[in-house]
């Protein structure tokens, strides 16, 4: 299996997991709730901490799929060319704005090293973290759409 696929199976996987451990965690409020004398005070952060990640991991697969929003209005009075170097332009952009977070969510998770979520008791790093996945996720398929498009170009 090529490092494409393992990169797309890691982030359905990690999407899945967070998402079910989302939903697990949730059950798991709403039943104490209802049935208990209080729900765990743990549930509404690590319900939290496993949505932030279900959506990191979900952006890189839609950076994968193409499916952010576009304007294509337009994009589609273009000819074909300008197509090419306006999806150039975009991936260059793209690129580079994730690189940037990603080296500032990086430094965001040293900060957080330090930091205890209260009813958890995890470090705080933990939830930055997901900042620095979606950054190297997005950064990823971008450089890819990147070379695709070159390849238009040349041809």
């Amino acid at each position: 299996m090529d490092f494409k696929k393992r990169v797309g199976k890691f982030l359905k996987y990690g999407t899945l997991v967070s998402s079910f451990c989302f939903i697990g965690v949730t059950i798991i409020q709403i039943y104490a709730r209802f049935f208990l004398e209080s729900a765990p005070s743990w549930t509404e952060e690590a319900a939290r901490f496993f949505f932030i990640y279900a959506m990191s991991f979900a952006a890189g697969l839609a950076m994968k799929g193409n499916y952010y929003v576009k304007f294509d209005v337009l994009y589609n009075k273009m000819n074909t060319k300008q197509k090419y170097i306006l999806e150039f332009i975009v991936s260059i952009l793209t690129m580079l704005l994730f690189i940037a977070l990603t080296i500032y969510a990086i430094q965001f998770v040293k900060v957080g090293i330090m930091e205890r979520s209260p009813s958890v008791g995890f470090s705080m790093a933990i939830a930055f973290g997901s900042i620095v996945v979606m950054g190297v996720f997005i950064t990823i398929y971008a450089i890819w759409d990147l070379q695709k498009v070159i390849k238009k170009l040349k041809h």
